[in-house]
Formats: structure tokens, sequence, C-alpha cells
């Protein structure tokens, strides 16, 4: 499990529009991972769409935003497109970061079981060391909270 202060896990993967993206090269600023279960569902829609909507708030805070889930590049670029979403989006199509963050386990939905992503975001300053983390987030005011942690830094 991860905790505060320690190292975040690097990574080298595609985001929308097919570039890479790598953790350590984002040194020197605050990264926020926010790890949502997929593209196009109610939630996720509604947190990438807030976390657009601040994004300026973020950037005068030196911090990038960086959604990940199990989708593919070609998922998040027709996602980003369909609600004009302004925060880059990685693919973590293996499920590895997933894995790694500790985000991927059992959900139970109406009695149902199943695997899949926690809805999870990982604060990460400025020298690569997690400074907070929010499980089980809650969609409504989240970003706000986000926000502030990252203004704190």
């Amino acid at each position: 499990m991860l905790k505060n202060g320690q190292i975040a896990p690097d990574f080298t993967l595609p985001r929308d529009g097919g570039s890479l993206v790598t953790l350590s090269d984002l040194r020197g600023q605050a990264v926020v991972l926010f790890f949502y279960p997929k593209d196009n569902t109610p939630g996720c829609t509604t947190e990438s769409i807030a976390f657009t909507a601040m994004k300026a708030e973020f950037e005068a805070a030196n911090t990038t935003i960086l959604g990940v889930s199990k989708d593919s590049v070609a998922s998040h670029d027709k996602f980003r497109t369909k609600h004009d979403l302004g925060v880059a989006l990685i693919s973590d199509v293996d499920g590895d970061l997933c894995e790694r963050y500790g985000v991927w386990g059992e959900k139970n939905n109406y009695g149902r079981k199943y695997m899949g992503i926690t809805r999870t975001t990982v604060l990460i300053d400025d020298q690569g060391k997690i400074a907070q983390i929010w499980n089980k987030v809650r969609v409504k005011g989240h970003v706000e909270d986000v926000l502030a942690a990252a203004q704190a830094l």
C-alpha cells in the first residue's frame, strides 16, 4: 500500500493523442493522478469535467493533472473530444500502473462482485513524493479538496 512521503512509482505510458508521459519527467511540479473506472460513465465524466474546469487554478499552483484508466488511447481520444476535456488521459491497458498504485481490486455493485478500478486520487509533490491519497473518492467537491492540497504544497 502506498503511503504519504514515499516516492511515487514511476511510469511511462501512452496518453490521449498518442504521445508518452513519464512521471519522473514531471519533477519540479506537483502531479495529480486521478484514477477512474471508465471513459464516458457518469461519475468519470463529471470528475474529468471538474478537473478540466479548474485546470488554470492547478496550473497556477504548479500542478499537472493526469487522469488514468484502463481504457485505450483511442477511447481516451473520443472521451476527451466528446466532453472537451483539457486534462491528459493516461492509458493503462494492461493495468500495471493501477496495480502498483493499489487501485485495482474487487468491487461490489448491487451484490455483483467484479474486478475494477477504485476511484482514487494521488497528489505527488514536486520532488516525486506522495503528498496525499484520496481513496474511494466521491466526486462532488473532490476537485476543490485536491486543489486546496496542491495549493498548500
